[in-house]
C-alpha cells in the first residue's frame, strides 16, 4: 500500500464539515473529493459518466453506487501526485464503503482514517437555523425538516460508521467548540495516526 492520506469526514449537517475541510486541505495538502461537485462537473463537461448520471437524475432517482464510484475513481487517477484525498459525502452507505474500500485497493490505496465529527442535535438545529437565516437555503429555515435531515443521517451513516469501527479506522472527534479548537483536535487524530502507521 501506498502511504497516501486518505481522509473521510463524516458528521450530520450542519457539523462543519465543509468548513473543517477547507482547513484540513490546506495544512495537510491534499486533493477535495466531493461527490456533489464532481456529478455537477461531469454532467456539466457530458461525459459518458454524467450522461449516464443524467439519466437517473432525470428520473428523480439516486445516481447507483457504480456510476458514482466510478468518477471517485477518475478523480483518484487524474491526481496520481496527491499527498491524499478527503473524501466529502461519501461514502453514504455501508455499501459505497465497500467499493470505496475495493477501488481504492485496486489502486493500491486505503483509507488511513475516519473522523466523526460529533456535536448534539440541539446545536446543530441552532447553527443551522443560523445559516438559514444568513444563505437563504430554504432547507435549513425550518426545524420540522433540519430534523428530518438528521433521521436520515442517523439511519443511513450509523452502519457505516460501525463498518470503520470494525475495520479498527474510526475516530470520534469533538465538533463542539470553537473552528480552531475543533481543527486543532482533528489535526492531533491525523498526527498520532500518522505516526504509529
Amino acid at each position: 500500500m501506498n502511504n497516501k492520506l486518505n481522509i473521510i469526514l463524516f458528521g450530520p449537517p450542519g457539523a462543519g464539515k465543509g468548513t473543517q475541510s477547507e482547513k484540513l486541505l490546506a495544512h495537510y495538502q491534499l486533493k477535495h473529493i466531493s461527490t456533489g461537485d464532481i456529478l455537477r462537473a461531469e454532467r456539466k463537461a457530458g461525459t459518458e459518466l454524467g450522461q449516464q448520471a443524467n439519466a437517473y437524475i432525470e428520473k428523480g432517482e439516486l445516481v447507483p453506487d457504480h456510476v458514482v464510484i466510478g468518477m471517485v475513481e477518475q478523480v483518484v487517477r487524474q491526481h496520481p501526485d496527491a499527498r491524499g484525498f478527503i473524501f466529502d459525502g461519501f461514502p453514504r452507505t455501508e455499501a459505497q464503503g465497500a467499493a470505496l474500500d475495493q477501488m481504492l485497493e485496486h489502486l493500491g490505496m486505503n483509507i488511513s482514517m475516519v473522523l466523526a465529527l460529533q456535536v448534539d442535535e440541539e446545536e446543530l438545529t441552532r447553527r443551522l437555523l443560523e445559516r438559514g437565516k444568513l444563505s437563504g437555503r430554504a432547507d435549513d429555515q425550518d426545524e420540522a425538516t433540519i430534523r428530518n435531515r438528521f433521521r436520515v443521517y442517523n439511519n443511513e451513516t450509523s452502519p457505516l460508521i460501525a463498518f470503520y469501527e470494525k475495520q479498527g479506522k474510526l475516530q470520534q472527534v469533538q465538533g463542539m467548540g470553537s473552528v480552531d479548537e475543533i481543527f486543532y483536535s482533528l489535526c492531533r487524530c491525523i498526527d498520532n495516526a500518522s505516526e504509529t502507521h
